[in-house]
C-alpha cells in the first residue's frame, strides 16, 4: 500500500547545506529522479562548487539515496504529513 504524500506548491524536501557541500557529485550520481546537480555559477567558502537540488515538478520520490551517500553530511530530507 503506498502512502500518499502531501505535497506544498514552492516546498523543496531535500535541502543541501552549501558550505558543508564538496561538489563531489556523489548525490548527483545517486538520484534516481536526476533533481541534483553541482552549481557551476556559485561556489562556497571553502572554495567548492556545490550541489543544487531542483524540482520544479515535485517528482522527488523521497528514497534518501542522496543524503545516504554524502560523506559531508551535507544534505537533509524533510519529511511531509500524510494525508
Amino acid at each position: 500500500m503506498k502512502t500518499k504524500i502531501k505535497k506544498k506548491a514552492g516546498f523543496v524536501p531535500v535541502r543541501i547545506d552549501e558550505e558543508l557541500c564538496k561538489g563531489c557529485g556523489l548525490c548527483v550520481e545517486a538520484c534516481p529522479r536526476k533533481l541534483i546537480r553541482i552549481s557551476r555559477s556559485s561556489i562556497n567558502k571553502k572554495g567548492y562548487h556545490p550541489a543544487r537540488f531542483e524540482d520544479p515538478d515535485q517528482s522527488c520520490i523521497y528514497c534518501t539515496q542522496c543524503a545516504l551517500v554524502c560523506p559531508e553530511v551535507a544534505i537533509e530530507i524533510v519529511r511531509l504529513e500524510k494525508e
